[in-house]
């Protein structure tokens, strides 16, 4: 806490660093209870590297109690809001680990935005975000027979890489608990299908996991759709391995997991992100 503490006073002192803050938290109360796509965090100001790393922190702050207030109005049980706001300190965390850098970089800073504006809950072990489908997304679907299209709403459905095994029983339950989580705080939403946009829907993964791996029985949920404009490749390394740049020779070799994915670069294979989708009722 004491890298925020020290941010926060250099932000009491400089009125241009107060601005973007307070911008930045205007931005996201503007498009509280909306959909994704959210707002684009401003570029920030020139400054001294240790504080504008925790200028999106900062940002995070200043629109917590009108997300609090939000969340209490539709009733969103207090476990699911700690749930999904402790992806703030995940991705702290996560910048270190996938880039050497503390505080956050643009590329998580902007992730947390879905949080922070309504559009994402964590329940359970998944996490679940509105948002309205672009152009790609909502032509393959509605050539997929589904009655949706580009500019519709949907849930697209997160996997965080904490929080333990994807067990049918776990990933179950969580289903379940969106239903009813979005029936009671959305009854105005409809949403015709459930898309998933991750390497897990890789169609090579089932064919190097273990006979029964709770990966492959993830994936089976879903009709795999197409390949993403992703590098794969940098996706499995970040999310399995928290590396992308340490040689394949070095990495961990300690789950089925970790032999696959290695196993798989080294004989010369690479992996895709896909889009997915299931039917939601």
């Amino acid at each position: 806490m004491q890298p925020v503490r020290a941010a926060r006073r250099a932000v009491l002192d400089d009125p241009g660093l107060a601005s973007w803050v307070t911008a930045t938290g205007g931005l996201l109360r503007a498009a509280m209870d909306t959909p994704s796509p959210g707002p684009v965090l401003p570029p920030r100001p020139d400054g001294e590297p240790d504080v504008a790393a925790y200028l999106p922190v900062l940002a995070c702050v200043d629109v917590l109690p009108d997300l609090l207030a939000d969340h209490a109005l539709r009733e969103v049980p207090r476990d699911v809001t700690a749930a999904t706001l402790a992806d703030v300190g995940r991705m702290l965390a996560r910048n270190r680990e996938w880039f050497g850098e503390a505080g956050l970089g643009d590329e998580l800073a902007g992730w947390l935005t879905r949080h922070l504006h309504g559009a994402l809950f964590e329940i359970g072990r998944l996490q679940y975000e509105r948002v309205r489908l672009g152009e790609g997304a909502g032509l393959e679907l509605q050539m997929a027979g589904f009655p949706c299209g580009p500019g519709d709403l949907t849930l697209n459905l997160h996997i965080p890489g904490e929080g333990g095994s994807l067990t049918p029983e776990v990933v179950d339950a969580s289903l379940a608990g969106a239903r009813a989580f979005f029936r009671k705080r959305f009854p105005d939403e409809r949403y015709a299908v459930l898309t998933c946009h991750s390497w897990l829907l890789d169609p090579q993964l089932p064919e190097v996991l273990p006979a029964g791996a709770n990966l492959a029985a993830f994936q089976r949920r879903f009709t795999v759709g197409g390949v993403s404009d992703h590098d794969g490749d940098t996706s499995v390394r970040k999310f399995v391995f928290g590396d992308v740049d340490t040689p394949l020779t070095d990495l961990p070799q300690d789950t089925s997991l970790r032999r696959a994915v290695v196993g798989l670069l080294r004989r010369g294979g690479h992996w895709q992100d896909h889009s997915g989708w299931l039917a939601w009722r």
